[in-house]
């Protein structure tokens, strides 16, 4: 994945495919999940956020070292993260046969961060035989 390089203010997601069970126990197939307007997914890469104004760009200041004209302000979403999303504002692409969706920043509704003692847990949970 080290050749994809996402820009701007847009997230990089994998996608939650197959089936999804409800609250009561009903199993919907993929094809109903998908019409769903929220995806989730996990956070892949993430973009390096909105391009702002660097109040420190001077064109006056000949002597000084040269600036760079912009900056990002970095995005809240973080590699990792469980995303939940809208649907409409997405755009799906498969690289090395998987499924990832773009998705701007602004179209992420929720973002769940995992505690560092659940992945902990999760370590533990996995090196046992």
């Amino acid at each position: 994945m080290s050749q994809l390089i996402v820009v701007g203010d847009r997230v990089l997601i994998k996608p939650d495919l197959g089936e999804q069970q409800t609250e009561s126990g009903l199993v919907l197939p993929a094809s109903v999940a998908e019409r769903d307007r929220i995806g989730s997914g996990v956070v892949e890469m993430v973009g390096p956020g909105h391009l702002i104004p660097n109040p420190d760009y001077s064109e006056n200041e000949p002597w000084a070292e040269p600036k760079t004209i912009g900056r990002y302000l970095p995005l809240q979403a973080e590699v990792g993260d469980r995303a939940f999303y809208q649907r409409k504002e997405t755009i799906e692409f498969t690289y090395k046969h998987t499924k990832y969706m773009i998705v701007p920043h602004h179209a992420i509704l929720v973002l769940i961060r995992p505690d560092h003692e659940d992945i902990i847990g999760e370590l533990l949970d996995t090196d046992t035989p």
